[in-house]
């Protein structure tokens, strides 16, 4: 194997949910990436599994947000080594769906654990001087799925540029949010693509159906990112 790799002592596996883990690793050397691209743990023979990063380039370690279970093998798997493990190997940082500099505002559109990508670019964008907004859809299941959900809702308290909108197929007695699928909300919530950058992340069918929708309504192919745009 070409030195594209390097190895992490595994510092923290934390559970957010029942099935989604918070996994920090502490790379051997510093590591520089940009917002919103992935690395992967090196399982064997070749077998590499992404990940997308969900810290920060300036942070000393490196996040991953791991959604996990039993009947999902090609995860379950992977937590299991880290869990079994005190060092890892993984690939350096990879992907071509980066947060990009213009003059746009920033639409992220994020389906379950595809919040990782998300957060790794809206916090490095907020702690830039940029004046750019920000808006997240988030979309999951129940509301419970939405880990991150008190966090984000605090930040958008104390940021201007910072919008949050939650989003449930399953929603709770009195609850205030949106209810549907996260890329149709996006699309009834913003008044003009063309004006925005769009970063999405999900399942493959979910950001398959919302490429064709948002260049449907006039989306410019250039103002979407995401790296499952490779793969659909």
């Amino acid at each position: 194997m070409t030195k594209t790799t390097l190895n992490c002592h595994v510092q923290q596996i934390e559970p957010l949910t029942p099935f989604v883990y918070r996994v920090l690793l502490r790379p051997e050397k510093a590591l520089a990436f940009i917002p919103g691209q992935y690395v992967c743990v090196v399982m064997n023979n070749g077998d590499l599994r992404p990940f997308s990063i969900a810290s920060t380039p300036e942070a000393p370690e490196l996040e991953l947000h791991i959604g996990a279970t039993p009947e999902n093998p090609y995860a379950w798997e992977v937590l299991q080594k880290l869990k079994e493990n005190t060092t890892i190997e993984i690939s350096t940082p990879q992907g071509t769906a980066g947060l990009t500099d213009s003059e746009r505002d920033i639409l992220v559109i994020a389906g379950g654990t595809g919040f990782s990508y998300a957060w790794s670019i809206i916090r490095s964008h907020l702690n830039s001087a940029s004046s750019r907004k920000v808006t997240l859809f988030w979309g999951a299941k129940t509301l419970d799925d939405l880990y991150w959900h008190m966090q984000l809702s605090e930040l958008a308290k104390k940021d201007e540029r910072f919008q949050y909108q939650p989003v449930v197929e399953q929603a709770p007695e009195n609850w205030q949010g949106h209810q549907g699928l996260v890329h149709k909300v996006a699309l009834a919530e913003t008044a003009d693509l063309t004006q925005h950058d769009v970063y999405i992340a999900g399942r493959f069918e979910m950001v398959r159906v919302a490429r064709d929708d948002f260049f449907a309504n006039k989306l410019p192919e250039t103002q979407l990112f995401g790296d499952a745009l490779s793969y659909i």
